[in-house]
Parts: C-alpha cells; structure tokens; sequence
C-alpha cells in the first residue's frame, strides 16, 4: 500500500513538473517576423540572410524583404546580407506575449576595390620586344654560375682569410724555409727568374689593381 501510494505521489511530481516545464517554453517561444528595408529608400532586400546567433538555424526573406521565425526570449537575430552592414536584434526577455514584429532597416557598405587600369592588347612588335627586354631575376644556378668565373673566384680568394689547414701549412712552410737557410744568407727573390715571370702574370691578371 505505501509503494502504489509513494508511485502515486511520484507520478503526479513529475507530470506537474513536466506541465511546468512545457508551460514555461511555451511562454518562452516567439513568433518573431517582419521586413527588412533599405535606410535610404525603404524598399525591401530580398534574400537576407536572418539567423539565430549561436543556434545555426535561421531563414532568409522572399522577394519583398519579408520573414518570419520562431525564436525564444533573449535570443539573439543577426541580419546579414552582401553589400549592407549586419544588424543584430536582441529579443527582450520581458517581453509581453508570443509575438514580435520589427521593421529592420539595413546600411549600405561601401567597399573600396584597388584601381584597376584597362590597357588595350599590345602588338606583335610589342609583345616582341617586351618579351625580348624582360628581365628575368637569377635563380640559384644562375648566381652559382656567375660566381664561378675566373674573376669572381680571383677576387673571392684575395678576399678570403685563411682557413686552419692553410695557415697551419704556411706556417710550417715558414717554418721549414727558416730552417733551411739557418746560418746562411736567404736568396733574393729580384734574381729569381720564376718569381719576375710569375709577378709579371699577375700584373697582367689585375691582381694589383684597386678593389
């Protein structure tokens, strides 16, 4: 008897709160429509996009700016459509009733596009000599093969210090050459055939000449 009597109780608890439930969304829907307008002109924009923000569903007007949704108290409606500015419409929550009708008018937006210059097409001759003239920026083996000449190379290696393994073999050189003339008078390099003939290959190279 106290189990059909606790079920009892229980089933009339919830049925009063579903009932409750149902009668406050009820009060909570609203039949929003109306027409969407120009500011300037006040004629109406068709195809306007208007869509319950953060819901993902909406409805777009007919061909003379007219719509109609059903939304909820405190829903926020955004109005957007190519070439006016968007509108948002808050719904009041202490709204009166079940039904809301605006009259929404929308802004133009100037968009500024860059210039765009219309030349008329080039000639043959033209194209010809455009095509000839045209610089073309070089690419990595471009510049690889520019610095392979023998100028280039010449000016990179005067320009260059020494690496470990060159200044460790010029040293001993050094070295070496000190050693072999100990006690004795070093020759002069005036008198060294070789040493005019190669002085003479690298004045004509330019190797002394102001970089």
């Amino acid at each position: 008897m106290k189990k059909r009597l606790l079920f009892i109780v229980l089933t009339t608890a919830i049925a009063f709160s579903s009932r409750a439930q149902f009668t406050q969304l009820k009060d909570s829907v609203v039949q929003l429509y109306g027409i969407v307008m120009t500011a300037d002109s006040l004629k109406g924009i068709p195809s306007v996009s208007v869509i319950v923000k953060g819901q993902n569903r909406g409805t777009m007007t007919n061909e003379q700016g007219v719509f109609s949704i059903v939304v909820l108290k405190g829903d926020k409606v955004e109005f957007t459509s190519i070439g006016y500015k968007p509108k948002l419409v808050e719904i009041p929550r202490n709204l009166d009733g079940n039904q809301q009708s605006v009259i929404q008018l929308m802004v133009n937006d100037t968009a500024y596009l860059p210039v765009t210059i219309i030349r008329p097409r080039p000639t043959k001759e033209q194209f010809e000599r455009d095509f000839v003239n045209t610089v073309i920026p070089a690419d990595a083996l471009e510049i690889a093969r520019r610095n392979n000449d023998a100028a280039t190379r010449r000016a990179l290696m005067q320009g260059l210090p020494r690496d470990g393994r060159e200044s460790a073999n010029y040293a001993l050189a050094q070295g070496a050459k000190k050693y072999y003339y100990a006690g004795q008078t070093p020759p002069i390099g005036l008198l060294n055939p070789l040493a005019w003939a190669d002085f003479i290959n690298a004045w004509k190279r330019g190797d002394f000449k102001n970089k």
